[in-house]
């Protein structure tokens, strides 16, 4: 079974770069409003505002959809320290340094719009 999540984004060409790093693999780009990208059984749809389709149109009140917020997407990572080094390497910024948690330790990663991804390291079995 898959999973869909939809982000809204600025830039779908960066966001892409982004979570190709991410172990994504594009499914279709029919740039530059939408992207449909892959992990496992994990589908990711990319929506630019106004950039066609439905999720890039402005609601009856005019408002139009943004990227943002805390709600997000965890991928699991076997290394999260190594993980965070790679990334921050190419430039993406996190929200904070490594939280320990009790189920294992975490970091937010933000995309090239500012949407939210957790990254989350297991504790040893």
């Amino acid at each position: 079974m898959t999973t869909t999540i939809r982000y809204i984004v600025n830039d779908t060409s960066a966001a892409i770069a982004f979570y190709e790093q991410l172990g994504f693999d594009i499914e279709m780009n029919p740039a530059p409003g939408f992207a449909m990208l892959r992990r496992d059984d994990l589908r990711l749809l990319l929506n630019t505002p106004g950039g066609g389709g439905g999720a890039g149109q402005a609601m009856p009140d005019g408002t139009m959809p943004k990227p943002g917020g805390w709600n997000r997407l965890q991928l699991e990572v076997s290394d999260l320290e190594q993980t965070m080094e790679r990334l921050a390497s190419a430039g993406v910024t996190f929200r904070s340094g490594i939280i320990a948690g009790q189920g294992g330790n975490q970091v937010i990663a933000n995309d090239p719009s500012g949407n939210p991804i957790e990254l989350f390291e297991p504790p040893a079995r």
